[in-house]
Order: structure tokens, then sequence, then C-alpha cells
């Protein structure tokens, strides 16, 4: 008997190990908040925003499940299970909303994610300071600029009868085009605007980046002979690949999202067709109808769709260019 107890393993001292481990971990996290006290207050208000505002909230999500009700409470609608998913994936809104919401998403990255870059390149060439400085300040000026005000500048500028746009097309002999009711022409007027209101400040990211690149890159190319284009390419951009791509990583994570707050004031009845996404659908039925259990299972799709295409792509950026969030 007693051979035999020689022979099982020393759980007591594993645990005694695993004890100490963690008395050592707690007191290494002590020392750090005392000794970054001032830093932790600093960041105190962001993280109790966050518990308060994105973690409190998910609890709620238990209403996508069940027959909510304000004048019941959270928890005593009639459980319903999956129905106001299936109800969604069953509905005629189901596709058309799918289908625009990555259809603006696509475009959007197509077209806006590559001009900050660009913006970034044209303006690290620019060899005065005092102009680059001017320059960066007039390209950042739209971020600050209410979306309310940018979606009113751009119904003013596109009005069929006393806009700008209309009356130089109709000056030059071309019929004034309804640029804020047609469908077509939806997904170009968010894109423009989202462009026009985020070139600049979207290039900061970039231009940070490429003030790491050693300069001496850059001399080495142009006694070699390289013209520009061919120092942007090989060295500008190479340099500041990794950011690219972590950019583009979080880009692709919102795929299957897009703000309301544009898209309600810039659509109406008329382009429907185009305009109506997947969160502008959520805030009609959430707000307006009152379909609280419905508008969170939405919402909730929409969420478990971003996450998965999130985990899909980064892995396959890890595994390609091995650069990934994670």
């Amino acid at each position: 008997m007693n051979a035999a107890n020689n022979n099982l393993p020393d759980i007591s001292a594993d645990n005694g190990q695993v004890n100490c481990e963690t008395k050592s971990f707690l007191t290494r996290t002590m020392g750090q908040l005392k000794h970054n006290k001032i830093l932790w207050l600093m960041i105190l208000p962001g993280i109790v925003w966050y518990v308060i505002f994105l973690y409190l909230p998910v609890y709620g999500i238990v209403i996508a499940f069940e027959n909510y009700s304000p004048f019941r409470g959270l928890l005593a609608g009639p459980w319903v299970g999956f129905k106001w998913f299936i109800d969604y994936c069953q509905s005629i809104y189901f596709f058309r909303t799918l289908k625009n919401t990555l259809l603006l998403n696509i475009f959007y990255i197509i077209f806006a994610f590559p001009a900050p870059i660009i913006l970034a390149l044209m303006l690290n060439e620019i060899k005065s300071a005092k102009f680059k400085k001017i320059s960066q300040t007039i390209s950042y000026m739209p971020h600050f600029i209410s979306t309310v005000v940018v979606v009113g500048i751009f119904v003013n500028f596109m009005s069929p009868s006393t806009g700008i746009v209309n009356t130089l097309l109709m000056k030059i002999g071309l019929k004034a085009i309804p640029f804020m009711t047609d469908p077509a022409w939806f997904r170009p007027m968010y894109i423009l605007s989202g462009i026009w209101q985020g070139i600049g400040w979207g290039s900061i990211i970039y231009l940070a980046a490429l003030s790491s690149i050693d300069p001496g890159l850059y001399e080495a190319a142009t006694v070699d002979g390289a013209s520009k284009l061919r120092q942007m390419w090989h060295i500008s951009l190479t340099g500041i690949k990794e950011t690219i791509v972590i950019m583009l990583l979080l880009q692709l994570g919102h795929l299957f999202s897009v703000g309301y707050e544009k898209i309600i004031l810039m659509y109406n009845p008329l382009n429907y067709e185009t305009s109506d996404v997947i969160s502008s659908y959520v805030y009609r039925r959430g707000l307006a109808d009152g379909s609280y259990s419905y508008a969170t299972a939405v919402g909730l799709f929409q969420a478990v769709l971003s996450y998965i295409l999130l985990l899909f792509v980064n892995r396959l950026s890890k595994r390609i260019n091995e650069v990934s969030l994670w």
C-alpha cells in the first residue's frame, strides 16, 4: 500500500506551485497598478464608459428570444426561441437589406478605403512644411462637421431645382438629375460624402506610419534612378503594408454593418430599393414600429455575421501575410 502511495503524483506540491504563481501574478499586477496609477486614472473614464454602454447592455440580448414588452419587464415575456430570426430570414426585407448592406460596404472599401492612403502618400511628398500643415488642416476639417450638416450640404448641392450641380448641368444643355431620390445615385452619394468627410482624418494613421520609414531608403532609391512613383510603390507602400492590412481587416469586420445615422438622413421611400440596409431596418422596426424583440434579433444576427467574418479574414490574413489583429 505504501509503495502504491509513493507512485501517486504529489498533488499538494502542484497546488502549492499554482498558488505561488497566482500570488506572484497578483503581486506584480498590484505593483503595476500602484506604479502607473496616474495612467490608470486617465483611462478609467473610458473603461467605465465601455462597461456601462457596451458590456452591461449585452444582457438585453435575451429579448431577442422572447416576446418582449416594456410593461412586462426584461425577463417576463413568453419565450419564443428563434422565432424572430426565422421571421426575418423569411421576410421580403431579408435579401434586400443584406444585399444593400454588402454592396454599400464593398463599394466603400473599393473606392473610399484607398483614398486616405493616396492622400497620405501625396502629403508625404510635400517638401514645404508650412504648405503641408495647411493642406493637412484643410483635409481634416470635414471630419469635425456634423453628419447632419454634411448631408444637408449634399442635399442643397444636389437639389434638382436649385442645386449648384444640376444648375451647371442644365447650363451645358443636360437634364437635371434627382440625385437624392433616384435609387441608382444613392450609393455614389453616400460614398462620395464619406470620402469627403473622412479622407483627411483617415490619412493620419498612414502619415504616422510613413514617418517611421528610414529616409535613407529614399536617398538610395534616388541614387539608383528610381522615380517618385517607384519610390511610393516599393518603399512607401511596402513600409506601411502592415498598417494597411490591419485597417483593412477592421473595415472587413464591418462588412455586414453600416451606421444608420447617415443612412436615415439620406434615404427616403423613393430610394429604399438601394438605401435600406440592416441597421436602418432595425431602427424602423425597433423604434418606429415598437417591435423590440424582432429588431434585437435582427441586430444580433448582424453582429454574429460580422464576428464570424472578422475571425475568418483575420485567420486568412495571418496565413497569407503573417499580419493579423491577434
